[in-house]
């Protein structure tokens, strides 16, 4: 069953038609990519869904609720949560108290203020942040200030930020950007560690060494429209794709 529906969104900025009636069905617990060439519309149909920007028409629906008109921390509330091309952490924290943080935040929109107003609720939340840290091989640094992380750790410690949260969906823009081939790899291994636990994804990705890695299906964006969808093999060898890509050569 599909956990994300978007259904005939459309956005325009002045002269410019950015997305033109844009379908599209992310599968729950699938690993679903979204390419194209620069200027496809891929950011912007991501802002639509994390409430930075409001579609023209069209409706974006997550588990059955409308996040339309939803502020970025109520759809994060309803179990969508964002990995962005530049990890957003704490810098001058350490990773311990990076991933402690999110544990305010609760599904009910509630803030919980008084999260740490006991030693038993701050060692539960220690407990669950220093599991997350182990995940995603981190636990040994988990003192260590943040801002002193390799790039490729900054985003593991980004998505220890987003699992402690328990999301049902998680949509990653460009996750491996500018990072080493050592570290893309290892972010690779990392995301089908967690793909493996159940959790959705999306993601947008230029590198197509990163979505034939992860990705289940794929969706390809072109001049603001989906202009193919299937497997990645089915995308590899798809003429509209291929012409997209100036001939193939990005793929």
């Amino acid at each position: 069953m599909p956990i994300l529906t978007v259904k005939n969104v459309n956005k325009r900025f002045g002269g410019l038609q950015a997305l033109d009636n844009v379908n599209l069905e992310i599968e729950a617990g699938t690993v679903h990519a979204i390419i194209g060439p620069n200027g496809a519309g891929k950011s912007t149909l991501l802002n639509c869904f994390i409430g930075k920007l409001i579609p023209d028409t069209g409706l974006v629906d997550f588990d059955g609720v409308s996040l339309l008109g939803k502020k970025p921390h109520e759809i994060n509330q309803v179990g969508v949560s964002r990995v962005f091309q530049t990890p957003e952490i704490f810098g001058d924290l350490s990773l311990l108290e990076n991933v402690m943080i999110p544990s305010f935040a609760s599904r009910d929109g509630a803030f919980r203020v008084n999260a740490w107003s006991s030693v038993e609720n701050e060692t539960s939340i220690k407990e669950q942040a220093m599991a997350l840290l182990e995940d995603v091989e981190l636990a040994d640094s988990a003192q260590v200030i943040a801002c002193q992380l390799s790039r490729g750790d900054k985003r593991r410690l980004e998505l220890a930020m987003c699992l402690v949260q328990q999301p049902k969906l998680l949509l990653l823009d460009e996750p491996t950007a500018g990072m080493a081939r050592a570290d893309t790899n290892n972010t690779i291994d990392l995301l089908k560690k967690i793909a493996s636990k159940g959790i959705t994804m999306m993601i947008i990705e230029h590198d197509m060494h990163v979505v034939f890695s992860l990705a289940e299906k794929i969706s390809v964006l072109a001049q603001g429209t989906v202009i193919a969808e299937g497997l990645p093999e089915e995308i590899k060898g798809h003429p509209k794709v291929q012409e997209a890509y100036l001939g193939g050569a990005h793929l």
